[in-house]
């Protein structure tokens, strides 16, 4: 018989419900309704406040508020970011959070405000999130791809794909552990592969640091997927801040490191070796008479290093560091002044300049001559404490080389051998099959010096802030000095974007941030500057569409666009003209030069705007003809309608393709608003662009873009984590120097048209014959820039201040000579994406 006293087996006590509050709820609709009628009177913060504690009280609206909670998040901030309330604009996101935690919408455009203001760790954390909510969530994606290349810099794929530089640290470990170094840190650790190199070889205790915290996260995941997280201990933070016994328990005696850039010192491992060897490490072996057992002293890996250099002429170098032309686009350039790029190869050290830029010489388009045999610039023990504290304050050395070759003095490359230990080595060489870039020290005499055999370089090297430094001072000829330094006054290298929407929509600029010192380029504007058939091209356009419309104006009396003949001078009878050129731009003044022009430029740096105004009146351009758009955008409220007053821009001129490849942000969106404010007859340029690209089998771009499996990586598992950071297109390419092999002739894959949205498309399938049989590992494609019919210009031009792109495919597609290839090409919000497949229906060539 049944337990008659046994609970009933679903008799589940009955929820209670909640009592009715009547006053929260008057709150809530009050406040609800509230935040309804701030959004249609646009004051977006009351708005915000009201949303948060109607949500906050009855989180039941939720789901049913949670699009106009977003609008006016959206709108709040943006109203915050304009008044450089940064730190309320962050808590808003944050309380946004607490509420949608799970909101990959909000979760992307807070990533989005992180990244512009240079949080990029934090970014990626954001954007991956929204990733995992969403994963074909399209903005996200395409956000997280570019901090990527920011987050996780090409060189690492490079460097861990080098089997041979990472062998040869392993067997410089090995040798140190099997020798009694049983502690080790590891500084600067990356993906952990150094670590997990000295755990393998049986230390006993293992310790690294890192200070990205994307690399950092992705240290703990490669260590614990090869099952050694319970071995290394990993810490977040610099090795400056690490403290005996507080991060680790007592001095290791090991230290291994990879903290050096193409210059050697530029990523500070000076002085994190002269703390590592004060509080980190056991003292160093001494000497015979001082013989301490291994496991009682310290040692570094590497050991050392020595420094080669050399000095060459390059045009690609001279192009991008000097001005090279007395003439562009018809305008005289003697009154430019000097106009030089932000990098100086000078020995008194200026942080408003760069000590040196980086190259692989191999790839340089056009290659470079050596002028004098290489040399060596130094010598560095990183086992020597005292030689480590005392490398700043280096007498300066004065090196005499003698010139080998005759030929334009450009640049100082350097390059140098990390000594690991007695055994191992590895060179950074322009001949090394190798990971390493070198770093060039350019020479910015105005006009280049010319060095004949015979002659002696004067070249002095110091180390005076720890950055190695090499300065080509004097030459040597017929028993005279030539000087060749040139001191100058610190400049300013801050770059602010002028944003088209900047001048369109009005968005407020930093006026604070105007550079102070002469004038300095970025080494992209000083190679466009340098591009005469690029002034030439929009020369002849822009002076076609001016005659064009003046041609107009007799017909034309009493319209919006013109009045008058068009044979005065007016006001009335001016054309107007705006150039919203990212950076330093001359289109503006040959503009204004055409006559019956004014023309307006978003130039932002005062010092850049003096050099126009210079330039102005040298060449005979009336000073009210040039205006300077984004000096009067407060004024007038940041909103850009007309040039004047029943007036309409005759041409505007859009800057379409940023210099690593890629076309820029939200360019449709721009000519969209751009074509509402055209005169009748009048202009974007360019009208259109022309994507074009090629199959290519090109094992570099693989090498560059991802890990190729755990080969390279001496076995250790890294490959899946570290390409998760993969991105689909590579950056900052030169097709004329990149190693591959043509599959197919160029073809046409894309057209945007600036001036016909009708004509535009989103996706596009194009078919390819490939040409030669080989595995399609990536399609590098580049632009061609229709300023009209008869005027066009190429990023892939020898002269070309752009560099090239190339969507890297996932998977290599094999192909023989004949075969079709379908090429899927999608452009969302100006971001290029490329898929290849078989075409499985195409006839295939008969076999030979």
């Amino acid at each position: 018989m049944p337990n008659t006293s046994a609970r009933p087996k679903h008799g589940r006590r009955a929820r209670r419900r909640p009592r009715e509050d009547p006053a929260r709820n008057e709150l809530v609709s009050s406040s609800l309704e509230s935040a309804q009628q701030c959004l249609l009177n646009q004051d977006y913060g009351t708005a915000f406040v009201h949303y948060l504690l109607v949500l906050n009280l009855a989180p039941v609206f939720k789901d049913l508020a949670r699009e106009s909670f977003r609008f006016t998040l959206f709108k709040w901030t943006e109203e915050l970011d304009s008044v450089g309330r940064i730190q309320d604009l962050f808590e808003c996101y944050e309380q946004a959070l607490e509420l949608f935690p799970a909101d990959e919408v909000i979760l992307n455009s807070m990533g989005e405000h992180l990244f512009r203001m240079g949080f990029r760790d934090e970014a990626a954390g954001h954007f991956h999130k929204a990733l995992k909510l969403r994963p074909d969530y399209p903005e996200a994606r395409e956000n997280f791809y570019r901090v990527a290349n920011w987050l996780v810099e090409r060189w690492h794929f490079l460097m861990l794909n080098d089997r041979g530089r990472n062998r040869k640290y392993q067997q410089a470990i090995q040798k140190a552990v099997r020798s009694g170094c049983s502690t080790v840190l590891d500084i600067g650790t990356g993906t952990g592969i150094l670590s997990m190199c000295a755990k393998k070889a049986g230390a006993a205790e293992v310790y690294a640091c890192e200070l990205s915290k994307t690399m950092y996260e992705l240290a703990c995941e490669v260590v614990a997927a090869n099952g050694m997280d319970g071995d290394i201990k990993i810490l977040h933070m610099k090795s400056l801040e690490m403290e005996v016994p507080k991060d680790i328990p007592d001095r290791v005696s090991l230290v291994v490191t990879e903290t050096v850039d193409a210059g050697l010192f530029g990523e500070g491992i000076i002085e994190s070796l002269i703390h590592a060897w004060h509080h980190l490490l056991l003292p160093p072996q001494r000497g015979e008479n001082e013989f301490r057992e291994p496991s009682q002293t310290g040692r570094v890996i590497p050991a050392g290093a020595t420094v080669f250099a050399i000095a060459l002429e390059c045009l690609e170098i001279r192009r991008c560091h000097r001005l090279c032309v007395s003439e562009v686009g018809g305008l005289s350039m003697a009154a430019a002044g000097e106009l030089r790029s932000p990098v100086s190869c000078s020995s008194e050290p200026d942080d408003s300049m760069e000590p040196y830029t980086t190259e692989r010489l191999s790839r340089l388009p056009g290659g470079y001559r050596p002028l004098t045999d290489p040399f060596t610039a130094l010598t560095i023990d990183f086992n020597d404490v005292q030689e480590l504290e005392g490398l700043s304050s280096r007498p300066v050395q004065r090196l005499r080389l003698a010139v080998t070759q005759q030929g334009e003095l450009d640049a100082l490359a350097v390059w140098f051998q990390l000594h690991l230990d007695e055994d191992n080595s590895l060179s950074t060489g322009p001949q090394e099959d190798t990971c390493w870039e070198q770093a060039i020290y350019p020479v910015h005499s105005a006009e280049g010096f010319l060095l004949k055999p015979g002659d002696e370089l004067v070249v002095e090297v110091s180390c005076r802030d720890a950055y190695l430094r090499l300065c080509s001072v004097a030459v040597l000829r017929d028993g005279r000095e030539i000087r060749l330094d040139k001191r100058s006054d610190p400049r300013e290298t801050a770059n602010p974007e002028a944003e088209l929407c900047t001048a369109l929509s009005g968005l407020q600029t930093d006026q604070s941030r105007q550079a102070k010192g002469f004038s300095m380029l970025e080494c992209s504007e000083i190679a466009l500057l340098n591009n005469l058939d690029y002034h030439r091209c929009f020369s002849s356009a822009l002076d076609k569409l001016i005659c064009q419309l003046k041609l107009k104006l007799p017909n034309q009396e009493g319209s919006n666009s013109s009045s008058g003949s068009g044979s005065g001078s007016g006001p009335d009878e001016l054309h107007y003209v705006l150039d919203v050129s990212e950076g330093f731009s001359l289109l503006s003044l040959i503009a204004a030069r055409l006559g019956q022009v004014k023309a307006y430029s978003s130039v932002e740096k005062s010092k850049h705007q003096e050099v126009l105004k210079r330039l102005a009146r040298s060449n005979r351009v009336p000073e009210r003809r040039l205006e300077f758009w984004l000096n009067h955008v407060e004024d007038e409220q940041g909103v850009l309608q007309r040039p004047s007053n029943e007036k309409l821009w005759s041409a505007i001129i859009l800057d379409c393709v940023e210099t690593c490849g890629l076309i820029r942000q939200k360019l449709m969106e721009k000519a969209s608003l751009a074509r509402c404010l055209l005169e009748e007859g009048g202009q974007i340029f360019p009208q259109k662009i022309v994507v074009s690209g090629m199959l290519v089998e090109s094992d570099t771009l693989l090498l560059e873009s991802a890990v190729q499996g755990q080969e390279p990586t001496l076995g250790f598992n890294i490959a899946p984590f570290i390409n998760q950071f993969t991105v689909p297109v590579h950056v900052f390419l030169d097709f004329s120097t990149l190693e591959c092999k043509h599959l197919s002739e160029s073809v046409e894959l894309f057209v945007l048209d600036l001036m016909d949205a009708t004509a535009n498309y989103t996706n596009r399938e194009v078919k390819v014959q490939a040409t030669h049989a080989g595995r399609i590992t990536a399609i590098p494609f580049w632009y061609h820039i229709h300023l009209d019919p008869e005027n066009s210009v190429s990023t892939l031009s020898h002269n070309s201040h752009w560099k090239q792109a190339a969507a890297v495919l996932q998977q290599p597609l094999e192909v023989r000579a004949g075969d079709w290839v379908r090429l899927d090409v999608k452009i969302h919000k100006s971001t290029i994406s490329i898929a290849a497949h078989p075409e499985e229906d195409s006839p295939r060539p008969a076999q030979q």
